[in-house]
């Protein structure tokens, strides 16, 4: 999914003026940029460490390793205690912009990992997750923008022309939010129709019909939602195994809606009756029970048997085959974030 990422944008700096007129400033913004290209390039670390390693150590090491970078910045760049000739307000700008990141990626971060770890008990948790998520990364690009702006206010003083370009490192951190961003559309899809068939599982260990109505009519309407959310999505890059493995995990749970569920509520409501028999004709004396009872109970038995051998049938077809889709699903996405995350 998508993770806290910084911009990479970097500006290239030339000038209108002669080279001992602008030597100075330039030099100074070299200097910044110098600073700022570490950073980049650990983040791009972390970056490809989310992506290509299921090691949580060695990506908090990474994170701890880029917050050291970024400490290192804000020491060397803070030091610059005149600026460019007592101009301070640019060196402010970035201080300020290499704080904001310290935060959000110690203090933030560390929020987002809490969420997350409660994220997949609901819908609900799973959403607000990614919009917290979400919101830290619009302000990590909002700090930036400012950044940004600081530079290009600094350079018109100075009549420096800066000319936008985008480094390789921008380049592959735009891929890796566009991966993450892709990959997050079809995970919620995914997650919606996966934590009510848990709960409808849950149902079914307890037996609670009514739990199981509801559970698979919501299964159902979520399976039917997320196809129809699927048929407006297009390959990633022609790409399609993140598309055709969401649209087979919607098309199975929504047979686990209209067969498995109806299935296991037959067989509780049958089961219910033959023990309401069963209990009725035990509490009876030999020379009490009919025969058209007894005959009646005899029959229930054969069909309990069959039931129950049906029903052990369906639950681990339906079972197997859900554990199935979801390590299949889970591999996909896995391989999808791997493939096309650059890993250079």
């Amino acid at each position: 999914m998508k993770k806290i990422l910084f911009a990479t944008t970097l500006l290239l700096i030339t000038s209108t003026l002669m080279a001992q007129n602008f030597k100075t400033p330039v030099e100074y913004l070299e200097f910044i940029n110098k600073e700022e290209s570490a950073i980049s390039k650990n983040m791009w670390k972390y970056t490809k460490t989310i992506a290509h390693s299921k090691s949580a150590r060695k990506i908090d090491a990474t994170r701890k390793n880029l917050v050291k970078t970024i400490q290192t910045a804000k020491n060397n760049i803070s030091k610059l205690k005149d600026g460019y000739k007592g101009d301070i307000v640019y060196r402010d700008q970035v201080v300020n912009y290499l704080s904001v990141s310290e935060i959000i990626i110690n203090e933030e971060y560390s929020k987002i990992v809490d969420m997350q770890e409660v994220a997949e008990q609901s819908y609900d948790f799973m959403e607000a997750y990614i919009m917290t998520r979400d919101l830290v990364n619009k302000k990590m690009d909002d700090e930036h923008e400012l950044l940004v702006q600081g530079q290009k206010e600094f350079a018109k003083k100075y009549n420096i022309t800066l000319t936008e370009g985008e480094s390789e490192l921008g380049k592959k951190m735009k891929i890796s939010n566009e991966v993450f961003s892709y990959h997050t559309e079809f995970y919620l899809i995914f997650f919606k129709c996966n934590i009510t068939d848990l709960m409808l599982s849950k149902a079914v260990e307890q037996k609670d019909i009514a739990s199981i109505q509801q559970n698979a009519s919501s299964l159902l309407l979520y399976a039917e939602e997320g196809l129809q959310k699927l048929v407006e999505k297009q390959p990633f890059k022609n790409d399609k195994t993140l598309l055709e493995s969401t649209k087979k995990s919607m098309e199975l749970y929504k047979k686990t809606a209209t067969e498995y569920a109806p299935a296991v509520i037959d067989f509780l409501m049958f089961n219910t009756k033959f023990e309401e028999a069963k209990t009725s004709l035990e509490r009876k004396k030999d020379n009490e029970r009919t025969k058209e009872e007894i005959a009646s109970y005899n029959q229930m038995v054969k069909d309990i048997n069959k039931k129950i051998n049906d029903y052990n049938k369906i639950n681990t077809k339906f079972t197997q085959d859900k554990n199935n889709m979801i390590n299949q699903w889970n591999a996909t996405g896995d391989q999808f974030i791997s493939r096309h995350v650059p890993n250079d």
